[in-house]
């Protein structure tokens, strides 16, 4: 119908914000025979809307991706926002204080960003939420979010789905990307409650008390998407709806007042409007991953109990669960799978880098105690990348935490909030609801016991077929063998997943004096980015049957980068060996079973999991997996580009090319070409302690020595050769200062 310049007094705001001010003007549109119907007029702008914003995407720049933007384009609700302070709304924006603009509710973002620089355009509320919080797990779960694309169908939206994505996340901050998700899902026809049930879930798992129905609910809307995890508050309305939501920890505060007259206020604290006591009728706060619902169609306010009663029975969620879920328990007891060559081991340990600090200082106690290691805080061996000694691929990569505004969680006494589960199988299409959605197999762990894996390798229902990737490739190709086994598994993974695979297992069984292993982390990543790109990943779930994987650090960068489980079989075996040889004993001294050493583990790798989880303040693996919550330190950017997609790399290094001589390094140690005169042994290591040939520490015998030959004699010139001893790290290499 015709354009409006917005009225704006820009003398109102402070200069940095003028010096960034947009041009604002309102596209007027009117309602056409065709979208009658309220629902269908949004959804018709909501299209218009999204072909607008791609077209502004493909004719933008990569500096400025966010050099247009659309405030809110609908019939029920307008937004005037900002790099505003809340008092300066008003006087900004005229059309606020003007007597004709009345409106029933409202909803009011003050709130400067933590994690971006504040732009107009990603300034809050967007179009249908406000958001106080942190997603932690962004990144995976824009991953899943691509991949889920190329599979969605919608009987709303029909062919204007394809009008509406894919859908941009360049430049974007956290909310704005929960906002593009939560939109496509309500455009595509849910009520706006029940799709911000489906990302932001309360905690369900551990709680006894909970309704079956409403158990039933999360979990059948588990199998479609994964928890967008982290603190948050939430505000959000669509023009009728109005209400707020706390993540499952309430690491936000959100209060509440309702007056007499039946006006409700909800902010993140009390007296944000000056409400006389005697007028208030109640009050209180909202409890975490509790909903407070306010629609002003009824004129009602609808508690949680009441919603979530109502939400949870629209469809048969309980019977849709119940008859299509499995569990391990439901799979028939496989044949023992064969006994490895006990002869063998030594020579598999050291192709995987095993050492003895490995077995003794590492898994060992993992199996006496179920509780992962403790060692002292700092590090003072060099980083992998400096190191002259051959490094899995593993310790080129840093786990980050939870830092400023950002809390973590405490994985022992919130354990009610967390959980290791993990799903299997083909995932269905996000924008539908049936009882197949539900076909997945459910596991408790992530740490597969070799019976665990034959039983999966068994599986013969419908809507579930295994299929084996082998991950080695020839001694005899050198080098460029790791490339070709790459693009060769990526290949195979295709394939195998268009030819109706659900469960992808790749798996490194085999190694022999011809066969190398390729690097599990190289491999998961990889295939799981490959089909993300050719819009696969969705349809198969990542099982990784690894005897390189054995330190918790090194199962969260598995499932970080893509995998639902992992067979450590080596350290299983490892087990077994030690048992032969009588050093399998429990804290006493007595002889340990091995499956009791296993179950141990598994406790061991799922209590270390949890902590990682809880560091960055996120509470399901389901969160975590995929969410890529690592920085590589000295890996190049190629590599990363293409394996590692999306991971921080500020400090380059090697490439594959080196990544493939390590895993060389290894294999020709565990099967030399040539007879050695010496008794072949497992390294000593050196990693976690000073060891004579082992890895170098700054804190060494002659660091120590001088040390305390200053403290004793109190002599400077005792002190200078210990400082110089110390500070000298360019002659070691230990860190990135001491290459300057």
């Amino acid at each position: 119908l015709g354009w409006r310049p917005v009225p704006v007094v820009s003398s109102a705001i402070g200069w940095l914000a003028r010096s960034q001010e947009p041009v604002m003007e309102q596209l007027l549109i009117g309602r056409g025979p065709a979208t009658r119907d309220e629902a269908a007029f949004e959804r018709a702008l909501y299209v218009i809307r999204r072909r607008a914003e791609r077209w502004a995407v493909a004719e933008g720049t990569q500096a400025d991706p966010t050099w247009f933007a659309i405030a809110s384009c609908s019939a029920r609700t307008v937004v005037y926002k900002g790099m505003l302070k809340a008092d300066q709304l008003s006087e900004y924006f005229p059309d606020l204080s003007d007597p004709g603009m009345e409106s029933a509710l409202a909803l009011v973002h003050s709130r400067y960003s933590t994690n971006t620089l504040p732009q107009w355009g990603l300034a809050q509320p967007f179009h249908l939420l406000a958001h106080n919080g942190e997603i932690n797990t962004l990144q995976g779960n824009v991953n899943w979010l691509r991949a889920r694309q190329p599979r969605m169908r919608s009987a709303v939206l029909k062919d204007d789905l394809a009008k509406v994505t894919p859908l941009e996340f360049e430049g974007l901050s956290d909310s704005a990307v929960l906002d593009q998700a939560l939109e496509l899902l309500v455009r595509a026809g849910r009520i706006l409650p029940h799709a911000l049930l489906m990302l932001v879930p309360e905690a369900y798992e551990g709680r006894d008390d909970l309704d079956p129905a409403l158990r039933a609910f999360y979990q059948y809307h588990r199998c479609l998407v994964e928890p967008w995890d982290g603190p948050a508050s939430i505000a959000f309305s669509d023009g009728t709806l109005i209400g707020a939501t706390l993540d499952r920890n309430g690491l936000r505060p959100s209060r509440y007042v309702i007056t007499h007259d039946d006006m409700v206020v909800m902010a993140s604290e009390v007296g944000v409007l000056p409400i006389p006591p005697e007028e208030v009728r109640r009050k209180g706060r909202l409890q975490p991953g509790k909903m407070f619902l306010v629609d002003t169609g009824s004129g009602r306010i609808i508690g949680d109990d009441e919603f979530k009663a109502e939400i949870s029975r629209r469809q048969p969620y309980q019977l849709w669960v119940e008859q299509n879920h499995l569990g391990l328990d439901d799979l028939p007891e496989p044949e023992a799978p064969p006994e490895p060559d006990p002869s063998g081991l030594l020579p598999r340990q050291q192709a995987f880098g095993y050492t003895w600090e490995d077995l003794f200082r590492v898994l060992l106690p993992m199996a006496q105690d179920g509780k992962e290691p403790v060692s002292s805080m700092g590090n003072d061996t060099p980083l992998a990348v400096l190191s002259r000694r051959s490094q899995l691929l593993y310790n080129y990569f840093k786990q980050m935490f939870a830092q400023v505004t950002n809390p973590p969680i405490d994985p022992i006494r919130e354990k009610i909030v967390m959980n290791t589960e993990s799903l299997l199988g083909c995932e269905a299409n996000l924008l539908d609801e049936t009882p197949e959605h539900a076909r997945l197999l459910r596991l408790e762990s992530p740490t597969l016991h070799d019976a665990d894996l034959a039983r999966i390798r068994a599986l013969r229902r419908p809507g579930f077929e295994v299929r084996t990737l082998s991950m080695l490739f020839d001694r005899a190709a050198g080098e460029g063998g790791l490339a070709d086994a790459m693009e060769r598994l990526c290949a195979e993974a295709s394939e195998a997943v268009q030819g109706g695979a659900t469960i992808l297992v790749l798996s490194d069984r085999g190694v022999d004096a011809e066969h190398v292993p390729v690097p599990a982390l190289l491999a998961t990543a990889g295939v799981h980015h490959h089909l993300i790109r050719a819009g696969l990943r969705t349809r198969c779930g990542l099982v990784i049957e690894t005897g390189e994987a054995r330190e918790v650090h090194h199962f969260a960068l598995l499932i970080g980068y893509g995998a639902s489980a992992v067979n450590p079989y080596m350290v299983f075996e490892t087990f077994r060996g030690l048992a032969r040889d009588r050093m399998l004993l429990d804290p006493q001294g007595n002889p340990l079973d091995p499956s009791q050493a296993v179950k141990n583990y598994a406790t061991s790798i799922d209590q270390g999991l949890l902590k990682i989880f809880s560091k960055m303040g996120i509470s399901t693996l389901m969160s975590y997996r995929g969410a890529q919550i690592f920085e590589a330190i000295g890996l190049n950017r190629d590599l990363v580009a293409r394996y590692f997609t999306g991971t921080p790399s500020r400090i380059e290094g090697i490439g594959l090319d080196v990544v493939a001589q390590e895993s060389l390094r290894r294999h020709e140690v565990a099967f030399p070409g040539v007879p050695v005169p010496e008794e072949p042994e497992l390294d000593g290591g050196g990693e976690l302690m000073w060891r004579r040939r082992g890895e170098h520490h700054m804190w060494n015998p002659e660091t120590i020595q001088k040390l305390q030959h200053a403290v004793k004699k109190a002599e400077f010139a005792s002190y200078k050769e210990f400082a110089h001893a110390s500070n000298d790290e360019s002659r070691q290499l230990c860190t990135l200062r001491g290459l300057l």
